[in-house]
């Protein structure tokens, strides 16, 4: 057995609406950053191929994440969904913050009317709210209630990604002027960060019983299987015994698994961002001290050798 894959469609494991419609996202990016940029914003810094790559990049890994083989598998295992859960408000949204330039983050949101909202990009607000509905979300019934109610699912990950966007952008701050936090100060904000997210994490890995029906009950597991395949999914049940048909661990382990990954991929993610703020706080720190020193001229060496 290869995960499981093999006993769903081309359709229902590559999502083929969804990568048009990523598709289209990746088209108009190229079309901002090229032709558009050319005609209104001809003086802005030219776009890089690095920043170009990072946005192929996010733009791939959400994709598999919530609409190709990644987004099924995360149906049939709790390991498998983590790991959803940790590339899609993990490890795209930096990258895409990034990749998007300053021109386009100004022209979108440069306008008086997005002032008005400006307390909703208050650091403290942006780390609570992404901290508390990520993790409302591993609450045991909340899980179970959101994987099995389709618009509610939909919404509720519409919500977390942007709530998610705006916590990363006060760490990535892809337009400087509008950051609120330099220094040691987003040392502290990504620290919290990874201190709100644990306890999340605990739970799933901690637990000495599984928690969550989505993946343990078939008739829940079944239900859950809506969202991935076409028509009626209680065709499921004849043909599989639930969702333990396609885990090669216990539910118990597969459930401390996945609780392991996305603590592994927030500590690494994490980690990562803290040394590189950290080298550039200590250059900009030991660049002002050489500054401060004195500075030897030709006045210094002759009173030196008189």
């Amino acid at each position: 057995m290869m995960l499981g894959l093999e006993y769903f469609s081309f359709e229902e494991q590559w999502s083929p609406l969804f990568f048009f419609f990523m598709a289209a996202v990746v088209i108009l990016y190229f079309y901002l950053v090229g032709p558009w940029k050319e005609k209104h914003a001809a003086a802005a810094p030219t776009v890089t191929g690095k920043q170009k790559f990072q946005f192929i990049s996010a733009a791939a890994l959400f994709y598999l994440a919530q609409g190709g083989p990644l987004d099924l598998l995360g149906h049939l295992t709790f390991t498998f969904h983590m790991s959803s859960m940790a590339i899609s408000y993990l490890i795209v949204p930096p990258l895409l913050l990034l990749s998007i330039p300053e021109f386009l983050w100004k022209a979108a949101f440069g306008h008086s009317f997005w002032r008005k909202l400006r307390v909703f990009m208050n650091p403290i607000f942006t780390l609570l709210a992404f901290n508390i509905i990520f993790s409302l979300y591993h609450v045991p019934l909340v899980h179970d209630y959101v994987m099995t109610h389709y618009t509610i699912h939909r919404l509720y990950y519409v919500v977390l990604f942007v709530t998610s966007m705006m916590m990363w952008w006060q760490i990535v701050a892809p337009v400087q002027e509008w950051a609120r936090l330099v220094d040691v100060k987003k040392m502290a904000y990504i620290f919290a960060n990874g201190l709100l997210l644990t306890p999340a994490c605990a739970l799933i890995i901690f637990a000495d019983s599984t928690l969550y029906a989505t993946y343990n009950d078939p008739q829940v597991w079944v239900k859950a299987m809506g969202y991935c395949v076409a028509g009626d999914p209680s065709y499921l049940l004849e043909k599989f015994n639930g969702p333990s048909f396609f885990n090669i661990m216990k539910p118990l382990e597969d459930q401390q698994t996945g609780g392991v990954i996305m603590k592994l991929i927030q500590e690494i993610m994490y980690g990562a961002i803290l040394a590189y703020v950290f080298k550039q706080w200590y250059k900009r720190e030991h660049a002002d001290s050489d500054d401060d020193l004195p500075n030897p001229g030709p006045a210094g060496h002759a009173g030196a050798s008189s």
